[in-house]
């Protein structure tokens, strides 16, 4: 179990180790090595997730360790309460950042072993506090730099707890 204490409330995260074990035991060493603390959920998008793990206040970008294997193709689907990890184009890029669905989103499940049939690895879920969830999207968000959809009002993890 994974508590991350923000300051809109705590969110207490349950990792499916089972079905996502390289995903898993990613997310919970950074969250280990306190890589997660002082973060901010930098996009969020109503009716759809909220997305956290790489930027610290001001939009600045955080170091990561190696990208890891997808591990979508796991049997488990992108629905409301589910982490997964964020990527870029390329299947095998994840490394600290993550996502938050906020509706069920079965368009980002796996498909197929190609470059838009991958989707994207759902590794955990909120098991308690999807309220302080579903508060971020009531943030009012817009452009930073290259970025849309962040929170005007910054949405930061203030402490990780690892149990």
């Amino acid at each position: 179990m994974i508590t991350f204490k923000t300051n809109l409330g705590d969110i207490k995260i349950a990792l499916d180790f089972d079905k996502a074990p390289i995903t898993a035991a990613n997310f919970k060493q950074y969250a280990e090595e306190g890589y997660y603390e002082g973060t901010i959920f930098h996009r969020v998008i109503k009716g759809f997730m909220a997305q956290g793990g790489g930027f610290v206040s001001g939009m600045e970008e955080k170091t990561t360790r190696e990208s890891i294997k997808n591990e979508a193709n796991n049997g488990l689907s992108n629905k409301r309460g589910t982490l997964a990890m964020a990527r870029t184009q390329e299947p095998h890029s994840a490394s600290a950042q993550f996502f938050i669905n906020l509706v069920d989103n079965d368009f980002l499940d796996f498909k197929s072993e190609t470059m838009q049939g991958w989707g994207y690895c759902v590794f955990g879920e909120v098991v308690e506090g999807m309220d302080i969830v579903d508060k971020m999207t009531l943030v009012e968000t817009g452009r930073f730099g290259f970025h849309d959809d962040v929170p005007k009002d910054e949405i930061i993890v203030e402490a990780v707890e690892v149990e």
